[in-house]
């Protein structure tokens, strides 16, 4: 079956604009966003591993070692079932450090530009073989699909689109902060369906098309033991375990794979599904293998041990199955093709490009990054278009592919070293991966790509029998030499304090907190400052900017816990744009920091932060002293006094609830700032008490937006004197205030019981007062001026009498009005009151204007009445200006009288004051003006008449100053209600 060039270059050509159609299409949102970052959509992508292999060489590999095959989708689908061991501690270094590439991790773990630089090299060197031979596998379906049609043209093509695709959505203009290219997911996702589909069509036309079903796959075995047999032999070899390890690691060390599993994953939860469902993915692939194999066997295809699967699909004589097929092939190549170049060119770019040329200082950085890393993608795919067509380098995809898997192997020491072993040093890394890469050059790269006929194997004095014995062989000296290098050095070389740090937070169990640090900068602009002689003004304000936004903090954020975050995740983020080392190299230089000499040597944010992270990881006992940690922080959150931690350089590390209730400042604002950034007055109060020498200070009295509060303040220090203090907080103001109270009853009883004596005092010379006036008044009954006057006499007598006897019952906490109740009418009550005050001395020039019914009266004793007129006008008197004006109106309210005293004076006092007019020896008035017994005998008149008093400020209602005083007293009875 022969198609023409022009077929398969349109087809090659319509699958990939289908592909990149997809992405373009879920970049701009034509997909549903819920479809796009389906957890499915990520396990599929992973498929992107199952390259030309999954469809052409694991049935020659099935061919050659049996069983052994299955060694593939074992190994890998092992590392996803310990996902929570192995890939999990991975996912959360790269994600919280933008670690993008293997490189970059070992870069930051060893912190050293050379362990990226090698490790970037070794990929780049080992990966090379894997990249050609998917070329060259595509050419090479398409050669038997033209009948021996020379297909350069249309493999050049196929580079070019895939140069093109790369670029466009996997090498666009980035930031530090690493976004996730939606399309290339999807894209690979569609690929690994398109892979799965053909493999299966191939299979189940093998099993009932060829093999005839179930009978007749029987029927075949029992004429032909020996495929069972070839297929169960090489398992009794032994060899099958070092297999299952090189592809568990690959899963990890393959760049393809670290790129869609960590680079392009968004959420920790699309692991978990992998764990089941990537496994599920290649059992599926796995199963047409065997099937596929006894049917090319079936049908005679010895030739072309590799292209089993092609040549069954061209046996069916069904061109919708050979060009399905040939999609496949396309689909298993451009998939690994595109995801391991854009993983090759952006780690050759942060650790051999940006260390040897440098990077742009003037706001260029973003583009020339994007510039660089595009022409990368194009070297390294035409590399491997070309090397695919060297005359000489032709071996089988099967070698080519365990040559490059057995390479990588190399990087696994070094990997389990930083999940498992923090001894590790760059030293040991750097020397035992060098070590491993020179074997596998030396015993594998150059006999398998360039001396055909010589066996690398005797120089070691090993003698194999197969390709399989040779590349195990060769893959263990390698990867054990390796990893006995690395402890070797490691254990011979001295750890610094900084290195020992950095392995500490890689270690999978690791829950030990760093030492805190201290900032030379202190503000988010002074970030910006520093950083912009490197990156230039531009790219540094939007860098900060951005690490800011990632945090949530504001820009005005000064607090030294917040700027260590802000330098934290600024490392993160340009560790994705220029590399880990030289992120590091560049805030180690523009943003220095150092150990704090007077702290307790440990951040306790960061353990807390790392003990919520483990919380569902902890068991045992760990899991119980993380609950009893809980319940006590929980209890001291909770505590009713007021409770802040200071490390030895006053930096606040805990602020419970009570002590935001008592200085109002949230424990978000305040922890991890120092003392001194507190409002006032709190600033100024802990930092005085902490520079006494005692431990307690007792009722120490504060001015809080203008209230004042009372609070007892203890302290206790932890470890030595350099360590962390406790500063306890104890609102006392409500007993203070309630102290205060009690004070002035016992004033107030003490007033009291003297001014009984001064009553019975007073009653005396009243008495005599009295008669003089009634004696005056009867000697001179014709003299009507001196009668009047001597009247005059007896009222006042009268009226001093009565407020002496209310002073004596206000004392006794009891009001007894003396008098009879009657009808009294109002109005002459209030002229009554006009007269006396017209009498008094200081008396001004005050406009009075009565506003009474002279029908309208009040049930009540006119004495005491009076008494409360004469209060009532003189305040308002006191309150108004020479020549004031003050009005006085009555009306009848139902059953009750209800009067309004209206001034224009300067209105009733602020604060607590105006609460506490009513009180015995409260006043406005200046010292020996009043006594401030005026308004308390008022109101305990009106409320033994059973009426209302009310204060009523007009600036509260914007009716301009002045004081509106409303009086209800009862209405005067009718004739019938009296009787009655």
């Amino acid at each position: 079956m022969i198609f023409s060039p022009t077929l398969l270059f349109t087809l090659t050509t319509a699958y990939l604009g289908l592909l990149f159609f997809a992405a373009y299409a879920s970049e701009h949102g034509w997909i549903p966003l819920r479809w796009v970052r389906h957890p499915a959509v990520f396990v599929l992508s992973l498929g992107v591993f199952v390259s030309t292999w999954g469809l052409f060489g694991a049935v020659q590999f099935a061919r050659e070692s049996g069983f052994n095959f299955l060694t593939f989708y074992i190994g890998l689908a092992g590392a996803f079932l310990l996902a929570p061991v192995f890939l999990q501690p991975l996912f959360r270094l790269a994600r919280s450090h933008q670690l993008t590439s293997l490189p970059d991790l070992l870069a930051f773990r060893y912190r050293s530009q050379a362990a990226g630089t090698l490790a970037t090299i070794a990929m780049l060197i080992g990966v090379m073989p894997l990249l050609t031979t998917q070329m060259q596998t595509v050419g090479e379906v398409a050669r038997i699909l033209t009948g021996g049609t020379n297909t350069k043209l249309m493999g050049l093509v196929f580079c070019v689109m895939l140069i093109g695709f790369t670029s466009l959505f996997g090498a666009g203009a980035k930031s530090s902060r690493h976004q996730e290219n939606d399309g290339l997911v999807v894209a690979i996702a569609l690929e690994s369906v398109i892979k799965l589909i053909a493999i299966s069509a191939v299979g189940l036309y093998a099993y009932f098309g060829v093999l005839g079903g179930s009978a007749g796959v029987n029927d075949w075995l029992s004429h032909h033991p020996e495929a069972l047999r070839n297929l169960f032999q090489p398992l009794k070899a032994g060899y099958w375990h070092s297999l299952l390890l090189v592809f568990f690691f690959a899963s990890v060390v393959m760049p393809c794979l670290y790129h869609m599993a960590f680079t392009e994953n968004r959420e920790p939860r699309n692991l978990l599904t992998a764990t089941w469902a990537f496994p599920l993915y290649l059992l599926v692939m796995a199963l047409g293998i065997p099937i596929i194999l006894w049917a090319g066997q079936a049908i005679g295809l010895a030739d072309l041990p590799e292209f089993y699967s092609l040549g069954v699909a061209i046996e069916s004589r069904s061109p919708a199955l050979v060009l399905l097929l040939f999609i496949g092939a396309l689909a298993s190549s451009s998939g690994i093709l595109i995801v391991t170049t854009l993983a090759l060119a952006n780690m050759t770019l942060n650790h051999v490009i940006l260390p040897l040329r440098g990077w742009p200082t003037d706001d260029a950085l973003y583009l020339e990054t994007q510039r660089q890393r595009r022409f990368l993608i194009g070297f390294i795919l035409l590399a491997a278009f070309m090397l695919s067509w060297l005359p000489g380098l032709r071996p089988d995809s099967t070698e080519m592919s365990m040559l490059s898997f057995v390479a990588i192997l190399q990087l696994a020491p070094s990997v389990l070293a930083l999940l498992f072993w923090p001894r590790a040093t760059r030293s040991g890394m750097l020397t035992g991966l060098s070590f491993g890469m020179a074997i596998w050059i030396v015993m594998l790269a150059i006999p398998s790509l360039f001396l055909a006929n010589f066996d690398s194997g005797k120089l070691l004095g090993i003698i194999t029998t197969s390709r399989l014995d040779h590349w195990q062989a060769m893959g263990i000296i390698a990867t054990l030499g390796n990893g006995i290098v690395l402890v070797v050095v490691s254990l011979l070389q001295p750890q610094s304090a900084a290195d020992r740090e950095v392995a500490e937070a890689c270690s999978v169990d690791n829950l030990s907190s760093p030492v805190r640090w201290s900032l030379a900068a202190d503000s988010v602009d002074a970030f910006v400052k520093a950083l912009t002689p490197a990156l230039g003004p531009l790219t540094a304000e939007r860098e900060v900017g951005m690490a800011r936004n990632d945090l949530n903090m504001a820009s005005t954020e000064r607090r030294p816990y917040a700027l260590r975050r802000l330098r934290d995740q600024l490392g993160a983020n340009l560790s994705g744009l220029l590399g880990p080392s030289l992120a590091m190299e560049l805030l180690d230089k523009h943003l220095p920091q150092q150990i704090v000499p007077q702290s307790p040597g440990e951040d306790i944010h960061f353990i807390e932060s790392r003990l919520e992270e483990y919380r569902d990881k902890l068991s045992g006992l760990a899991a119980e002293l993380d609950t009893l940690r809980r319940f006590h922080r929980q209890t001291l959150h909770d505590l009713p006094l007021g409770v802040c931690t200071l490390a030895g350089d006053l930096e606040v590390l805990s602020w419970n609830r009570a002590i935001m209730d008592i200085t109002g400042c949230a424990d978000i604002e305040v922890i991890g700032s120092r003392l001194s950034s507190l409002p006032e007055p709190w600033n100024h109060t802990l930092t005085k008490f902490l520079n006494q020498p005692g431990a307690l200070e007792s009722r120490h009295r504060l001015n809080v937006d203008g209230q004042t509060r009372w609070i007892n303040l203890h302290r206790a220090m932890i470890g030595d004197a350099d360590g962390s203090v406790v500063l306890v907080m104890e609102e006392i103001t409500a007993l203070q205030q309630l102290e205060s109270r009690l004070h002035h009853s016992e004033r107030l009883a003490a007033v009291g019981r003297l001014a009984a004596g001064v009553a019975h005092e007073i009653g005396n010379p009243i008495t005599g007062i009295a008669c003089l006036a009634q004696n005056l008044k009867a000697e001179h009954a014709i003299d009507h001026e001196v009668h009047a006057t001597a009247q005059d006499i007896l009222d006042q007598t009268k009226r001093v009498t009565s407020i002496v006897q209310s002073l004596v019952g206000f004392a006794r906490t009891e009001h007894h009005v003396g008098g009879e109740f009657d009808n009294v009418p109002l109005l002459a009550v209030v002229n009554e009151s006009l007269h006396l005050l017209k009498l008094a001395p200081e008396a001004r020039q005050v406009d009075f204007r009565v506003h009474i019914d002279s029908s309208l009266g009040v049930y009540g004793d006119a004495q005491r009445l009076c008494q409360v007129f004469i209060n009532l006008l003189g305040n308002a008197r006191d309150a108004s200006t020479q020549s004031g004006r003050i009005l006085v109106r009555a009306r009848q309210h139902g059953p009750s009288l209800r009067i309004e005293i209206e001034d224009f004076g300067h209105g009733l006092p602020d604060g607590d004051l105006r609460e506490r007019l009513f009180e015995p020896f409260v006043t406005t008035k200046a010292l020996g003006d009043g006594t401030g017994l005026g308004l308390a005998l008022v109101h305990g008149i009106i409320e033994a008449h059973e009426g209302r008093i009310q204060l009523i400020d007009k600036r509260d209602y914007d009716q301009g100053t002045g004081v509106i005083v409303q009086i209800t007293l009862p209405a005067a009875k009718r004739n019938e209600d009296m009787n009655a």
